[in-house]
């Protein structure tokens, strides 16, 4: 199923040895088998990107999967990466679906472990995990060289991927998570996305520690979209902080749009010179993530 349509963008193994200043962004699949919003929302960047990750049944919460989202991605010419967890499938189900990935053309497919199942919407589902986001990597490295994770030979010419991996700049201690990139660089990753980051030093910081690590770093950065959002993440989620300052200016802004884009802007401007790219992460707001990349003048 190939799009009718030509890409109006390379695809990220291309813009990886092209060297250029690499721009990705988010969506997700809905609660339902209606992708049309989905597609709309990717589109709002169009010609300004160079892939779109489809998340893949995000916070384990139960919805449409990464593979037909990204199917959809593809139909209207644009670049999609392919999310994948460890959690929901085994080693079997996982090669099977990389496979089928191949098959439709989408190579690019970010690797991840994945939340536990306590935090969805599907409390008593039981987790899988049967191997990790590193042994995932190395399966897929496994199937570019003509054979599975037991060692049986591939029919035809193997698949190739371009890997991506995850990791948290504000984690602390922070040793332990560049330990676990240098063994999914080592196992095959070709690019790394971060968690979200909201203060230039502490991505500073991250890529003094981790040195030179061979494959582009994207910043991860999520729209604030309000003081509420900002505070929960500080609480919730482990590693991401932010700072007082954005949040007394999204408490006390009467355009919450407006400011949220002034800061996505600023921290856009304050990591071009610390990595190799921006990931993202709009949370329904793409059509605001083509007005920030327009006034950073990375449209």
């Amino acid at each position: 199923m190939r799009a009718e349509r030509g890409f109006d963008s390379v695809s990220m193994r291309e813009a990886i040895d092209s060297g250029k200043f690499i721009i990705t962004t988010e969506v997700g699949p809905p609660k339902g088998h209606h992708l049309e919003e989905m597609v709309e929302e990717a589109e709002a960047c169009r010609g300004m990107v160079d892939g779109v990750n489809v998340t893949d049944i995000q916070s384990a919460v139960m919805r449409a999967s990464s593979l037909v989202g990204c199917l959809k991605i593809q139909q209207v010419g644009m670049h999609p990466i392919m999310q994948m967890v460890c959690r929901d499938r085994n080693r079997l189900a996982l090669q099977s679906e990389l496979l089928s990935a191949a098959t439709m053309g989408i190579t690019d497919v970010l690797c991840l472990t994945g939340d536990y199942t306590t935090l969805g919407d599907h409390p008593d589902a039981k987790p899988v995990f049967d191997i990790d986001s590193v042994q995932l990597i190395q399966a897929a490295k496994g199937l570019m060289e003509g054979h599975d994770m037991a060692g049986n030979e591939l029919d035809g010419e193997p698949p190739t991927f371009c890997l991506g991996c995850v990791v948290n700049p504000g984690a602390e201690p922070l040793e332990p998570q560049i330990m676990k990139l240098r063994k999914k660089i080592d196992a095959g990753a070709d690019f790394v996305q971060t968690q979200a980051v909201y203060d230039p030093a502490v991505l500073a910081n991250f890529m003094e520690q981790a040195g030179d690590l061979g494959v582009p770093v994207l910043a991860g950065i999520v729209m604030l979209k309000s003081a509420g959002m900002a505070n929960y993440m500080n609480k919730f989620v482990a590693g991401v902080s932010v700072p007082k300052d954005l949040i007394s200016r999204m408490k006390e802004t009467e355009s919450k749009v407006q400011t949220s884009i002034e800061i996505t802007v600023e921290l856009v401007n304050g990591f071009k010179d610390l990595c190799q790219g921006i990931h993202m992460m709009p949370l329904g707001w793409n059509k605001h993530v083509a007005t920030v990349l327009k006034e950073c003048g990375l449209a």
